[in-house]
């Protein structure tokens, strides 16, 4: 009984320590069918209250060398903690989502690439906080520059 108290606590300890953070997938992860059309889902994780998580969003942009920003359409799904984003930024120049979120007194940050085939996981960026105006920026530029499809 004192192990299976040991491994629950450590567990507990684990998760704990990873923190606020945000994972993204395909819309198909999501097993939900009002995700289908939308540009990418997410989820979050290190959330004790999912359902109380608050998010928001925002398309950063790079259009014909002017920079613009929308406000992103994030939507909960059925299953507490996981959201979809759906593309209302113009297809044209380049783009950025920069994801926010907070659980209680934890934050969580994100800047998706979106290439022509839509999200670039692998240049996805994750911070346990908001990300900043400069990494924005940065990750906008590299994706300018083609650094990122």
């Amino acid at each position: 009984m004192l192990r299976l108290g040991i491994t629950v606590f450590t567990v507990a300890a684990l998760v704990l320590a990873a923190g606020f953070t945000f994972t993204i997938g395909s819309p198909v992860a999501s097993q939900d069918y009002q995700a289908k059309a939308a540009a990418f889902v997410f989820r979050t994780e290190g959330c004790a209250e999912p359902a109380k998580a608050q998010i928001s969003g925002t398309a950063e942009g790079l259009v014909k060398g002017a920079r613009r920003s929308v406000v992103l359409k994030v939507t909960a799904m059925t299953k507490p903690g996981v959201y979809a984003v759906y593309q209302n930024w113009p297809p044209e120049g380049e783009w950025v989502v920069n994801l926010k979120g907070t659980c209680t007194d934890a934050s969580a940050g994100a800047i998706v690439p979106i290439g022509p085939k839509g999200f670039i996981r692998e240049s996805s960026k994750f911070f346990q906080r908001p990300a900043t105006n400069a990494e924005i920026e940065t990750s906008l530029r590299a994706l300018a520059k083609g650094g990122n499809k």
